[in-house]
């Protein structure tokens, strides 16, 4: 559930980044534009992805992909999420995940008794089924 409730999210980010940025990429300074080895636009890009992801989780505790499919955050201890929880697990543990091409990693979920991959096990949460 986990899976689909990502491919969901993923698409939701690359519309809103289509919506925010594209318009951006038709003017030839600001596609041209770059910023030591990425563009403007890459990087706008990589924002919306993050923000999307911490913003959702901490406000909602779900993004919109997992309340399509019923999954929530919460904290082990059942308290509510605080912005460090929120920032370890979406944007240092989306960090590891994506940025430093380890995705493999999200394999972990498979085998641990609790379902928790690393962000989770970074941050102290888990995600439930509702």
């Amino acid at each position: 559930m986990r899976f689909w409730a990502y491919i969901v999210d993923l698409i939701v980010v690359f519309s809103l980044t289509g919506l925010i940025v594209k318009p951006f990429t038709m003017i030839d300074s600001f596609r041209e534009a770059t910023l030591w080895l990425w563009s403007v636009s890459g990087l706008l890009g990589g924002v919306i992805f993050f923000a999307y992801f911490l913003f959702m989780t901490k406000w909602r505790g779900q993004t919109l992909g997992k309340m399509i499919f019923g999954l929530r955050v919460i904290r082990k201890d059942g308290e509510r999420l605080s912005w460090s929880d929120t920032l370890i697990r979406e944007v240092v543990g989306r960090f590891i995940h994506r940025l430093l091409f380890l995705f493999f990693l999200y394999a972990v979920v498979a085998f641990t008794p609790r379902k928790q991959g690393l962000h989770d096990m970074f941050a102290d949460t888990l995600v439930i089924h509702e």
